[in-house]
């Protein structure tokens, strides 16, 4: 059965190629800094009735001229025997047909099934291998937890690649909160994509629950009300208009502290005058982000203000 991580997992590769340098370093592959990315259909069958098909089939074709070289990508959530045979044959037919190189990219979201993808899965009898299949495999081992806002930024794809990877695990919170500030610095197409793309590839998760908070109910496309688009970008607007950094440090603030009010008000927790001016009235960054990690679970509007930072207002 084909999940909503499932599709994701792959398809995040066909829209975002980039990602394809930081993944292959993650593996140790030597991989061009620039390239050719071509999407390729998936449709593996010779005979209609007998129906293959892999995830994703991606042509490479370097910039220095190394060779190109094809790349099936499939997400697994389980450990499956039949795929053993069926990723020899996916190899097989794609460079048969295409007279090109292939290897295979396995993603996974347990640390289970990435050890089994990893394989090897040898096809012959007892005391002769007749083909040996050697997969490559991105799971919570290998996809680095990226926490970091500023390194975020620098990669959205990579920061929403390892959301997804991790979004079972403890660092999933953590992970979540970094982009959705990065997503603060991007474009307005980017806050789409992404938010939308973690809405799907975080699947029937409590992370999935968690980046609904942080983004907002409702759609997730330009225009239409998204928490980060509305604010951080307003934000990010409101500093260039100035011109000076001093007026962009002010203009997150800003939207910060708006989302911090919408997220409260959003889970339907009343907010008083006197905390909704003490946030507006907040240009200390910091605090605002633990604020808003506060508001996410909070019961009363007031619990957003702990001891360290001083009385309620």
């Amino acid at each position: 059965m084909v999940t909503s991580h499932h599709e994701a997992a792959h398809r995040i590769f066909q829209d975002r190629p980039e990602l394809l340098v930081p993944v292959f370093r993650v593996l140790g592959v030597p991989f061009a800094s620039k390239a050719v990315v071509e999407v390729l259909t998936a449709d593996a069958t010779e005979i209609r009735p007998l129906e293959r098909r892999v995830d994703s089939v991606l042509r490479i074709e370097p910039s220095d001229g190394s060779g190109s070289f094809l790349l099936a990508i499939e997400a697994q959530g389980r450990r499956d025997q039949a795929k053993e045979a069926s990723w020899a044959y996916y190899l097989s037919f794609l460079t048969a047909k295409y007279e090109c190189p292939a290897l295979l990219l396995v993603v996974c979201q347990d640390k289970a099934t990435a050890r089994w993808a990893s394989g090897p899965f040898l096809i012959g009898t007892e005391g002769w291998t007749a083909l040996s299949v050697h997969p490559l495999v991105l799971g919570p081992e290998n996809v680095p937890v990226i926490t970091d806002p500023e390194e975020a930024a620098r990669n959205l794809s990579m920061a929403a690649f390892s959301a997804m990877t991790h979004g079972r695990g403890k660092d999933s919170p953590a992970i979540l909160k970094a982009l959705a500030r990065a997503l603060g610095t991007a474009d307005a197409e980017s806050v789409a994509y992404y938010s939308e793309m973690l809405e799907i590839g975080l699947g029937d998760t409590p992370a999935r629950d968690m980046w609904r908070k942080i983004m907002g109910v409702g759609s997730y496309f330009p225009g239409r009300g998204t928490l980060v688009e509305e604010k951080y970008l307003e934000g990010k607007a409101d500093g260039k208009a100035e011109g000076k950094a001093e007026g962009k440090a002010e203009g997150k603030a800003e939207g910060m502290a708006q989302i911090v009010v919408r997220v409260l008000e959003r889970r339907g927790i009343p907010v008083s005058h006197g905390v909704r001016d003490r946030v507006m009235g907040c240009t200390d960054l910091d605090a605002l982000e633990r604020w808003l990690d506060r508001a996410l679970t909070a019961s009363e509007a007031e619990e957003i203000f702990q001891a360290q930072d001083g009385p309620a207002a």
